[in-house]
């Protein structure tokens, strides 16, 4: 157990908070205009990022267009895309592609052309995904952390974890940071403070993201004051790898852009009844077929087979999948795997500009944190590590210019833990853990209700108020920090799906199944109370 206690000041002119493709590329380049300090709750590398298998989409081929990446970021976006952020993210994204190979990602090759080899996922209209086999993100992960650790301008805290953010004179000068080797508070103090925490799928019983991933930067900056747009937009990952031993393991959407196909409990193929471009529709559109076929039947799970191709080609082109799943017992050269959706991305987030600019002065969010518009109502495959990246890329110039302007540097009044004891109901904390994600499953799914939403506020007001009352009554720990992150961003995302009047994208809701004709943001900002939620 870690309990805190108080620690000095730590000053620098970036505070970079997460360390995936966002916050390591941004460290990278900030670090050529100021001093940086680099946090991470966990180790460096423990990021989504580091998880992600299927890679990065930008256009590459002669045979694709940036038009065409555009039109089809957009369709998928369920008309909630910000056109003028997707033409800006995607135009850079051979830019990036090229950076990331200097950074020495090697991405994949085709050996009869000595040109990339492009994998195809759903909801494209060409194949334009760079890959590394199966495991992309993390090769991308490991070139950035090399360079990151060369570079004498950044100064690395891991097992740092934010509690709250500082701020004074409505600007954001740091952050409370609990240093989990020591159980201190420090203070942070800095010019610019950039969230880079990635999502918040622990929000969910069932997710695909790593364990770190508890909405803390969407959560900091709603209580900092920064407007929060988009949250009801939650996308489910159709193929999560279903076993009772291994869990959160995602079987990347590559294999169906290879050809595998999704089988009911009957082994028949259902796809095609759903999209015509079946098991290669966008993401919502599969995950929603899938929670269908799987209420209908009753059955625990689908299948996803990949059998009828080249056992070689298989297993050289998605070793970790193979491998894994060889030890759940599965060779996926000659059976289905059996998968179910489960929560792998959030569309929206703290409300930012394409350089991450937030309305907050000094806060800057980059990543999955963000809610630049891009992915609109629906993420298409493999633009995450894009727009982390391409972000990253933005803020770093936009600070260079931001921190030339006088920014007077605050004294930082120590961390007041007031009359907090040593929390004596860890049992409580971790049922209240357990009730949030429960609720957030079972009322705020897939497909829901105007009935499942209205009971999951009703009981999310009580948890969140008796968080609230741990969080000042206790000394903090890192699991409390997380349960008011958690509680916070689950009633942000029920306020949200109250709030849309219609089905779009990734939310859809039973009692508005059509899509108003003028697509509109959903934004809330602390003390300001989302219309009609009642």
């Amino acid at each position: 157990m870690v309990t805190a206690t108080l620690s000095d000041i730590r000053k620098c002119d970036f505070l970079v908070i997460g360390t995936g493709i966002s916050g390591l590329l941004f460290s990278l380049k900030a670090s050529k205009h100021g001093r940086v300090h680099l946090l991470t709750k966990a180790a460096l590398a423990d990021s989504a990022t580091s998880k992600a298998q299927g890679g990065i989409a930008a256009v590459i081929s002669e045979e694709d267009s940036l038009d065409s990446h555009i039109e089809d970021t957009i369709r998928v976006g369920a008309g909630l895309c910000h056109r003028d952020v997707a033409e800006n993210i995607i135009r850079q994204g051979p830019a990036i592609v090229k950076e990331l190979v200097e950074f020495g990602v090697a991405f994949c090759e085709d050996d009869k052309c000595d040109k990339f080899d492009l994998g195809m996922e759903g909801g494209h209209s060409h194949r334009r995904v760079l890959h590394v086999k199966d495991h992309t993100g993390a090769d991308i992960e490991n070139a950035l952390i090399a360079k990151v650790q060369k570079e004498s301008n950044i100064e690395i805290f891991e097992h740092h974890m934010a509690v709250n953010l500082f701020t004074q004179n409505a600007r954001v000068m740091g952050a409370y940071v609990l240093d989990l080797n020591t159980g201190e508070i420090d203070r942070f103090i800095s010019k610019i403070t950039v969230l880079a925490t990635g999502g918040a799928g622990r929000v969910f019983l069932y997710t695909s993201n790593p364990d770190i991933s508890t909405g803390d930067g969407i959560a900091m900056a709603y209580r900092a004051g920064a407007s929060i747009t988009n949250l009801e937009f939650i996308q489910f990952h159709p193929t999560i790898l279903f076993h009772p031993k291994i869990r959160s393991f995602l079987i990347s959407e590559a294999l169906r852009g290879e050809g595998a196909v999704l089988l009911g409990p009957d082994g028949e193929r259902f796809m095609d009844k759903y999209h015509k471009d079946a098991e290669l529709a966008p993401r919502d559109i599969v995950a929603r077929a899938i929670d269908n076929e799987l209420k209908q039947t009753g059955a625990d799970n689908v299948f996803l087979d990949i059998s009828s191709k080249d056992a070689d080609f298989v297993r050289d082109r998605f070793p970790a999948i193979y491998e894994t799943c060889l030890r759940a017992g599965i060779d996926i050269t000659k059976e289905p795997i059996p998968v179910v959706p489960a929560v792998h991305y959030v569309c929206g987030g703290v409300k930012a500009d394409i350089n991450g600019r937030t309305d907050v002065a000094g806060l800057y969010a980059i990543g999955e944190t963000s809610g630049t518009g891009f992915h609109g109502g629906n993420r298409l495959a493999s633009n995450s590590l894009l727009e982390g990246a391409v972000l990253a890329h933005n803020a770093s110039i936009d600070v260079a210019e931001a921190i030339k302007q006088p920014i007077e540097v605050v004294e930082m009044p120590p961390w007041d833990p007031g009359e907090a004891t040593d929390p004596d109901e860890h049992v409580v904390i971790s049922h209240l853990w357990d009730e949030v994600r429960r609720l957030m499953v079972n009322y705020v799914g897939i497909v829901r209700t105007n009935k499942r939403l209205i009971r999951a506020r009703n009981r999310i007001g009580f948890i969140a108020k008796e968080i609230e009352q741990f969080y000042w009554d206790f000394v903090i720990t890192p699991d409390l920090v997380e349960l008011r992150n958690i509680a916070t961003v689950a009633e942000l995302i029920i306020k949200m799906a109250r709030m849309r009047k219609e089905s779009r994208g990734a939310h859809f809701n039973r009692d508005y199944p059509d899509r108003l004709e003028t697509p509109v943001d959903t934004v809330i900002k602390k003390g300001l109370l989302p219309i009609n939620d009642n």
